[in-house]
C-alpha cells in the first residue's frame, strides 16, 4: 500500500530536485497530508509541489514569511502537525483569524484543517539522503546493490524459483497473481522479491548455482560478474534453520 502511494506521488509530481524528493517523503509519511489534500490541490492547479504543505516545518516557515509572530507560527504548526486543528474550535478560530489578518489564503487554512499528522523535515531529509545513496549503487554498482539487497532485504528468496531464469520468475509471478485473495502473506512477500529478481534479469545479470564449496551460508557473493546465492536461499534449508531472513 505504502509503495503504491509513493509510486503514485512520483507519477503525479515528476520531481526533479532533491528538495522535491524531501517534500514527497514528508507527504508520504504524513496522515491526510497527500490524499484528499495536497494531491487534489496540485491536480487542480491551485498550488505546485513547492507551495504545498509537505512537512511540519513548512507551516512555521511559511507563516513567519507571511508576517505572523514566530511564537504564533510555532503554535499553529504544533496544532496542525498533531491533527488538533479542529479539536479545539475556539483556539482554531483564533488562529484562523490571525492567519487571515496576514493574508494566508483559504486553501492553506483548509489544508491545515485536514491534516492528522505531519513528518518533520529533518527525518524526511535523512530518508531521502539514504535513498539517494542506495540509488547511486543501484545505477553505478548494480551487483553490489543486488548482493546487499538480496542478502539483507529479501524475505522470501527461493533459489529453486529465482535463479533459473526470467521465464521461471514470470511463471511464478503469474501463479501468485492467479491466487488472488487466496495468496498467503508469504506469497505476497515472494512477489516483492520476484519483482526485484525480474529487474535483475532485465538488466542482463545472472545467478550462479548454490555451491557446497563456494556459497556463503547467508550472504550473496559476487563472482565473475554474477551473483552466487547462499545456502539459506534454498527453501528447505531456510525452513530448517528457523530463520526468516538471510
Amino acid at each position: 500500500m505504502e509503495q503504491n502511494l509513493q509510486d503514485g506521488m512520483l507519477m503525479d509530481t515528476h520531481p526533479t530536485t532533491f528538495d522535491e524528493l524531501i517534500r514527497l517523503s514528508g507527504l508520504s509519511h504524513g496522515t491526510d497530508v497527500w490524499l484528499g489534500n495536497a494531491q487534489t490541490l496540485i491536480q487542480d492547479g491551485i498550488v505546485t509541489l513547492q507551495e504545498a504543505i509537505c512537512c511540519r516545518d513548512d507551516i512555521m516557515i511559511y507563516l513567519i514569511k507571511k508576517g505572523l509572530p514566530p511564537d504564533k507560527a510555532f503554535k499553529i504548526m504544533e496544532t496542525v502537525r498533531k491533527g488538533k486543528a479542529l479539536k479545539d474550535p475556539e483556539k482554531w478560530a483564533e488562529f484562523k483569524e490571525l492567519m487571515k489578518k496576514y493574508d494566508v489564503p483559504d486553501w492553506y487554512i483548509k489544508s491545515c484543517e485536514k491534516i492528522k499528522y505531519m513528518f518533520p523535515k529533518a527525518h524526511a531529509a535523512a530518508y531521502v539522503t539514504n535513498a539517494v545513496r542506495i540509488a547511486w549503487f543501484k545505477v553505478h554498482k548494480p551487483l553490489v546493490y543486488y548482493a546487499a539487497y538480496f542478502s539483507i532485504r529479501a524475505k522470501s528468496f527461493d533459489a529453486e524459483v529465482m535463479i533459473n531464469g526470467e521465464e521461471r520468475v514470470k511463471d511464478k509471478k503469474r501463479e501468485i497473481d492467479l491466487l488472488g485473495n487466496n495468496a498467503t502473506p508469504k506469497d505476497k512477500e515472494m512477489l516483492d522479491d520476484l519483482d526485484i529478481v525480474q529487474e535483475f534479469y532485465e538488466r542482463g545479470f545472472e545467478f550462479l548455482p548454490v555451491d557446497l564449496y563456494k556459497s556463503h551460508s547467508t550472504k550473496f557473493r559476487i563472482e565473475d560478474g554474477k551473483l552466487r546465492p547462499p545456502f539459506l536461499s534454498m527453501a528447505g534449508l531456510r525452513a530448517n534453520s528457523g530463520r526468516e531472513y538471510f
